[in-house]
């Protein structure tokens, strides 16, 4: 296990990161020997004489030394320190034995034809909805989309069944950021955390188009386009790590309005892919070359 050094924007703190979690989506801070009773490592940093303050979150452990010395004069020999006490069996945080042993589960990244999103399946259903979140904010009904989206590079989530697709930002690459995304999760989930409370999502008006209460009020043609979404093209969406939602249909000019969502959103083969495939089906199956498919991104 090597640790890596790196500086903050507070000259006095310095960052020592490990190349996996270190701590169960749990921040600790302490602020002298005497609070350190259920971490051995940060009871051990205190006996260095510069510790002012140690912090233990995520993959790092961060220090704010006193000023009495200079992070370029100890930092290698505080890394070292760290490292050693880690390979001889020390503890960084004592496990809370009153808390309930969770079940381990397994997550893994698929590639999806959208380059930037990765779909992490899980080895068991997190929720029976569907949702899509584009920003912190409209995602209040799922914690882990909230603390998903406090990581720098995660622009868009999508969750369904027993998956997550996640869009990152095009200025960072998967190779620096697929172990920690998928560690995160895997975490997550693990220690109880809610995926998503289904009292709290709030429906849109596209969404709401396939409810089956909403079904009985469309027209036939309508119905219809519904069925051969759901039957010939949700599943090899799905698989991809997206989603298509019917939005409408007129009679007048036969254009059909689908919504994409999750790894086919916004990606720069699906829209053409798709509307081509499914057009060419639908006129197909419901025997009218007339018909149009307009795909929109969600």
């Amino acid at each position: 296990m090597k640790i890596t050094i790196k500086e903050t924007q507070n000259p006095t703190i310095l960052k020592f990161e490990f190349p996996d979690f270190i701590t169960k989506n749990e921040n600790f801070e302490f602020k002298n020997i005497d609070e350190t009773k259920n971490s051995p490592l940060a009871q051990q940093l205190f006996y260095l004489p510069f510790v002012k303050t140690v912090y233990i979150s995520g993959n790092f452990i961060a220090i704010e030394r006193f000023s009495i010395v200079e992070w370029k004069d100890v930092q290698e020999d505080v890394a070292q320190q760290i490292e050693n006490f880690i390979s001889t069996g020390g503890k960084i945080i004592l496990e809370d034995e009153s808390k309930t042993k969770k079940q381990p589960i397994t997550v893994y990244g698929e590639t999806t034809p959208n380059p930037a999103a990765l779909k992490f399946v899980i080895n068991k259903g997190i929720t029976k909805s569907t949702v899509e979140f584009k920003n912190i904010d409209d995602a209040k009904a799922s914690p882990l989309a909230q603390e998903l989206f406090k990581l720098p590079y995660v622009k868009e989530l999508f969750i369904t069944e027993n998956y997550i697709s996640v869009t990152k930002y095009e200025s960072y690459t998967w190779e620096e950021i697929t172990l920690e995304l998928r560690t995160f999760i895997k975490q997550f989930i693990e220690n109880g955390g809610t995926v998503l409370d289904e009292s709290l999502i709030e429906k849109s008006s596209k969404q709401d188009k396939q409810e089956i209460k909403n079904f009985d009020n469309l027209d036939v043609t309508s119905q219809e386009i519904i069925n051969i979404l759901e039957e010939y093209v949700k599943p090899a969406v799905a698989a991809d790590g997206g989603n298509i939602l019917f939005d409408s249909y007129d009679e007048t000019t036969k254009k059909v309005k689908v919504v994409l969502q999750g790894s086919c959103n916004g990606c720069p083969s699906s829209t053409f892919t798709l509307k081509n495939g499914i057009e060419n089906m639908l006129k197909s199956m419901l025997h009218n070359e007339d018909i149009v498919v307009e795909a929109i991104n969600g």
